[in-house]
């Protein structure tokens, strides 16, 4: 059974962009919904979405997912046979400043997403979680088999909650869900509140860049090729259920109920100080560096254990930073001139 007509949330998103063009591009009917709010420029937000309107099969919807009726009616007048819900409150650090946003649109959002779901027979619904889940973790690399139950930041702690909420799902109506936790997400058309973004715009204006944990930080940056590929093999793969699920030693990955999680990250830590020369090369440029402590609800490491992944859809991502960082380059140079 292959499912053809797919909801997006957040298809004016960095990640839901790039998906629903993929989707159009495969063939599959898309329906993107999106509020466009001004968490950041509204502009690139409407670059993208104009970018998908173009597209046949492409049929946009402007609610909030905290809209409980709008959200209602969308999926009564569509009946989708998937949905991708990627449209949430992104950032750690901006959930310290508004902590509220987070819950309306993670939380409350995301029920109104299960309901839609369980009342129109949808058959499978793949949520973005993040990396951030892992919080106080330090074991590496990271492995959906672990336990995650120390958040550091009220966005992880959403993230998490998604998970929980979408296994109840699972268990009383049999709703088939699986959780992607995304690894640091970069590229062209990406998030300009993302450090490489904020980075660039510094470094071609001549201003310092501030560089957190003293430089020490350890990320899995994952291009957003990969990312997509990645999803778009997740959605047909509709998880069952682990017969060999046991009680009394519980698998955080998988269920007795139609439920997975899995990693998708590039299996490989690059330092930040790497990652900055990376991209100081990519632009012809050095960068005047601010060395900072750590951030509140920052976490010195990540790092992926993409085994399951590999194992069930037949896919790693394998693009490297200075393969990904000259495509973002070229793309960043291209869009603000």
């Amino acid at each position: 059974m292959k499912l053809k007509k797919i909801l997006i949330t957040g298809a004016a998103g960095f990640i839901g962009f790039f998906l629903s063009k993929r989707l159009l591009a495969d063939g599959l009917q898309v329906v993107g919904l999106d509020n466009l709010n001004e968490y950041y420029d509204p502009g690139l937000k409407k670059s993208r979405l104009d970018q998908l309107t173009s597209l046949q099969g492409f049929t946009f919807a402007q609610i909030d997912m905290a809209d409980r009726q709008k959200v209602a009616e969308l999926f009564a007048q569509h009946k989708f046979d998937a949905v991708v819900n990627l449209a949430a409150q992104a950032g750690v650090r901006y959930s310290l400043e508004n902590p509220h946003s987070y819950v309306d649109s993670n939380v409350v959002g995301f029920v109104n997403i299960l309901e839609g779901c369980r009342h129109n027979d949808v058959k499978h619904l793949v949520f973005a979680s993040s990396s951030s889940v892992y919080g106080g973790n330090t074991k590496m690399p990271f492995s959906v088999h672990d336990n995650v139950d120390h958040p550091v930041s009220l966005y992880a702690a959403t993230k998490k909650s998604n998970e929980l909420m979408a296994h109840a799902y699972s268990h009383l109506y049999g709703l088939p869900t699986t959780g992607l936790r995304f690894f640091t997400v970069y590229g062209p058309w990406g998030r300009p509140d993302m450090a490489y973004f904020l980075f660039t715009k510094a470094i071609l204006s001549g201003e310092p860049i501030n560089v957190f944990n003293q430089g020490k930080m350890l990320r899995d940056f994952t291009f957003i090729d990969d990312i997509i590929e990645g999803v778009v093999r997740v959605i047909q793969n509709v998880p069952q259920a682990n017969p060999g699920w046991d009680r009394e030693n519980p698998d955080p990955a998988t269920s007795y109920c139609p439920y997975h999680i899995y990693n998708i990250g590039n299996n490989h830590q690059e330092t930040l100080m790497h990652f900055i020369e990376v991209l100081e090369h990519c632009l012809g440029k050095k960068a005047e560096k601010n060395f900072l402590p750590m951030q509140n609800g920052d976490v010195p490491a990540t790092y992926a254990n993409v085994d399951d992944l590999v194992r069930d859809v037949d896919f790693k991502p394998s693009t490297s930073i200075e393969e990904g960082l000259q495509k973002f380059v070229s793309w960043y140079q291209e869009y603000y001139s």
